[in-house]
């Protein structure tokens, strides 16, 4: 899990998704369009005060895929991203650099979860990551959604994965979704993967 970044900016979270190359990264569609292909990088790991650290160095965002429903209506049902990074400096892929989480296409709308994301920095000014444990349910606005309530989710944890069967850095779980939008920081939502989220997935993979 990291930061989407763009210079000395970052602006959402990201996460890495297992795929055959080791290549692919999940975030929300409305981060996507937040940055261009090229000059993108995401940096899993990122903290620090100020510009802060990438311990594990960045990856530069190669191709952006969102749904059509997304970019032509800007439809919140189809507010994620699949993002195809290139190999590092040292052509290593990011899985085999920081692990990947298992996506998973058909989640119900009950799970427990575990949500990381990196707030903007008038929140965090440490830029450190933040994380939440709970239970998730239907949305009452958007039959896609499901939602959370943990507070402290600021501007900037748009993209946080939202993982179930969590155990750990040696068990990341899987990933049922991505957080795209809320009322406040405390109430949280994500568009569950589906069919048309794997459609996606497998074109960032091929990419």
């Amino acid at each position: 899990m990291g930061v989407l970044v763009d210079g000395d900016r970052h602006w959402c979270t990201a996460s890495v998704v297992a795929s055959p190359k080791g290549n692919v990264v999940a975030t929300a569609a409305h981060c996507a369009d937040a940055g261009s292909a090229g000059s993108m990088e995401f940096a899993p790991g990122f903290s620090g005060a100020v510009k802060g650290s990438y311990p594990y160095g960045t990856w530069k965002v190669r191709a952006v895929q969102t749904d059509e429903r997304w970019s032509g209506d800007g439809d919140d049902s189809f507010d994620y991203a699949f993002l195809t990074l290139e190999p590092d400096a040292r052509g290593r892929s990011v899985q085999s650099v920081v692990g990947a989480a298992q996506p998973d296409w058909g989640s119900g709308p009950r799970r427990r979860v575990t949500v990381f994301g990196y707030p903007d920095e008038d929140h965090n000014p440490e830029n450190r990551p933040i994380s939440c444990t709970t239970d998730t349910r239907p949305d009452a606005d958007l039959k896609s959604d499901v939602r959370i309530d943990c507070a402290g989710f600021w501007t900037g944890t748009s993209g946080s994965p939202w993982l179930a069967d969590h155990r750990g850095p040696d068990h990341l779980g899987r990933l049922i979704g991505v957080l795209s939008g809320g009322d406040t920081d405390v109430a949280s939502t994500a568009v569950l993967f589906d069919a048309r989220a794997r459609r996606l997935y497998e074109k960032a993979a091929r990419a």
